[in-house]
């Protein structure tokens, strides 16, 4: 992870041609759910970031985790972000570890409004314990490691996401 960037101001140029937004969010937060429903609502085209790179590499994440390590996957992931952020009007779901690395946060709030969407540990630990596919960072923990491992997840990652 990158040092925690400077804060920035809430207002989004009006200069800013395109529209994009990323939905940063905590683990298991159902960003494409989110994602989908306003790309409907406001006309744009929806991008899951993690199924786009698992499409590119005919891989999945968890897969990617195992073969290239986390700092394979993570340029992998950055790679497509400045990839898809070049398109016009997208809406742009993106994981939770994506706005920590390199300069993604930044190039983020750059390239368009970047918004960080959030609920409770308890929440994102439920979720994580139930959901069909088991995430690389947190796969094999017991409920109580699950929450330790997300509290202090959370805990470096929130310098990030108030960046949005």
């Amino acid at each position: 992870m990158l040092p925690v960037p400077a804060k920035r101001s809430n207002a989004v140029a009006s200069s800013k041609s395109n529209l994009f937004v990323s939905i940063l969010k905590r683990f298991s937060f159902a960003k494409s759910v989110v994602g989908r429903a306003l790309s409907r609502r406001y006309g744009l085209t929806h991008i899951d970031l993690d199924w786009r790179i698992e499409q590119r590499f005919h891989q999945k994440i968890s897969d990617m985790f195992a073969t290239i390590g986390e700092d394979g996957f993570r340029r992998r992931e950055r790679n497509m972000l400045h990839e898809v952020a070049e398109f016009d009007n997208v809406l742009i779901a993106t994981g939770g570890g994506t706005p920590c690395f390199f300069d993604n946060m930044a190039y983020m709030n750059e390239r368009g409004v970047a918004v960080f969407l959030t609920c409770s540990v308890e929440v994102i630990c439920h979720r994580l314990m139930i959901a069909k596919v088991k995430r690389p960072l947190v796969e094999g923990c017991t409920p109580e490691e699950l929450h330790h491992k997300v509290t202090t997840m959370l805990e470096q990652r929130l310098p990030y996401y108030t960046q949005a």
